[in-house]
């Protein structure tokens, strides 16, 4: 009889080079494509490049997800495969539309919701527990749905406004894929720790055309939108799971929406933060700008794979310490926790944007 794990880590094998291989392959195909019929996006006064670039790497990302949906068939015990692939495909099909011609906030969320719904569809993504996060247990399963919904669209729109820089989105999806990943192997969770193991090879193939001169290419929305759906996906399932799993970890239940949150520290807190700087200016939280962190950071003077890792270790860092706290405190007392890391956070890079804006001055 064959060992479970012997088939598990051949299933990975065979997943990562795939990924890896097939991204190379179709990556040069789009950037041929996308040139030739004059596609490129053009640089606008936000951007930090200077010439038309190819963009829609994000095809390469939905092929070969689909095609790594089907290889995983034979570990898809839940029998979730097909609503993933549909609710994927919705998506893909917005974020080729935006990167095409811009869809408004509006139409973009309504698809977003709908494509969540397909992953509702399946009962395995419903609970009716918060497992005592700030003392609630029990609650209706259609309250929580619509929770999760709401966390979900924060967390896609939360990764697709990150991507800023070269290398960035591609850094700090790998560092989730990669955390994300390691839970649900320790869970016995195979399915979905293949799904990791195939994006982070994924996002590591494009790295290596995101960061390249002579052959560029971007994720567009098309990819952001797809990487930032399956991490938006991935967290449902976390949220969902049966508490009796968390056994394996040394964090309680009732903090895993604490977990989520530290996993997806950088994201978050920039989203946070850019959406309080617009309201406070009085602004639309949708007003594009250059107040994001890798914007600071990039009018610094860094360049762009040094804020990629810096970003990329920030938010390994804060997932370390967070997962610590959530290990020796409870929930009520991460929230108080919690504040006190996002003030320090605002204090470090808001230190970090006055000094960029007397740079750009002198």
């Amino acid at each position: 009889m064959q060992d479970p794990l012997s088939s598990l880590i051949f299933l990975a094998i065979v997943s990562a080079i795939f990924s890896f291989g097939l991204v190379s392959y179709i990556i040069p195909k789009i950037i041929f494509m996308v040139n030739f019929h004059n596609l490129n996006e053009v640089p606008g006064e936000r951007s930090s490049h200077t010439r038309a670039t190819p963009t829609m790497g994000g095809l390469a990302f939905f092929v070969t997800l689909i095609l790594n949906l089907f290889l995983f068939k034979p570990v898809d015990t839940e029998y979730i495969g097909l609503n993933l692939a549909a609710a994927i495909t919705i998506i893909f099909i917005v974020g080729l539309k935006d990167d095409l011609a811009v869809s408004t906030p509006r139409a973009r969320v309504i698809v977003e919701i709908f494509a969540i719904c397909i992953v509702f569809l399946h009962s395995d993504f419903h609970t009716a527990s918060l497992a005592g996060f700030m003392g609630i247990h029990e609650v209706p399963t259609i309250l929580l749905d619509v929770f999760h919904v709401i966390i979900a669209l924060t967390i896609i729109n939360a990764y697709n406004l990150i991507d800023g820089v070269d290398g960035l989105a591609s850094t700090l999806g790998i560092s989730i894929f990669s955390m994300f990943g390691l839970i649900f192997l320790t869970m016995g969770l195979n399915y979905y720790f293949l799904i990791c193991v195939s994006l982070i090879c994924v996002l590591l193939a494009f790295m290596r055309y995101n960061f390249s001169h002579e052959k560029k290419i971007f994720m567009g929305d098309t990819g952001s939108l797809v990487i930032g759906f399956c991490i938006a996906i991935l967290t449902l399932k976390f949220l969902t799971l049966d508490t009796t799993l968390f056994h394996k970890f040394t964090f309680a239940p009732q903090n895993k929406l604490l977990i989520v949150a530290a996993i997806l520290a950088v994201p978050l807190f920039d989203m946070m933060r850019v959406i309080g700087v617009r309201l406070l200016k009085k602004q639309s939280p949708f007003t594009a700008d250059r107040n994001h962190i890798h914007h600071i950071l990039s009018d610094l003077g860094l360049e762009h794979y040094k804020i990629a890792i810096l970003l990329g270790l920030l938010n390994y860092t804060l997932a370390i310490i967070l997962i610590f706290f959530a290990s020796i405190f409870n929930s009520f007392q991460m929230m108080f926790i919690l504040p006190i890391i996002f003030v320090l956070l605002l204090a470090i890079f808001h230190k970090l944007k006055l000094l960029s804006l007397k740079k750009i001055n002198n």
